[in-house]
């Protein structure tokens, strides 16, 4: 999984620019996917701050938890079915 940027980061924080190439970062929404074992997800529809330049997004870190905490359940329910196919 990649493991995208953190940032503490307001709506009035004036001029913010991006990590990577120093570009302004503007409020918009995003998809953020992910690869891992063995499941591919995509969501839709994720507030960042992304680079006007090179559009690298940037997450506020309470985005990236709520992601974090979907991407647990997620495993844990993939580990489940693991255990149910290995048992059939």
């Amino acid at each position: 999984m990649a493991h995208p940027d953190v940032a503490s980061l307001t709506a009035g924080e004036p001029d913010m620019e991006c990590l990577h190439c120093k570009g302004k970062l503007a409020r918009k929404r995003v998809s953020y996917t992910v690869n891992r074992k063995g499941y591919h997800l995509v969501i839709d529809d994720v507030p960042a701050w992304v680079c006007e330049q090179c559009g690298e997004p940037l997450f506020e870190e309470e985005t990236v938890n709520l992601v974090q905490e979907m991407l647990r359940a997620v495993d844990a329910r993939m580990e489940r079915l693991a255990v149910t196919l290995a048992t059939a």
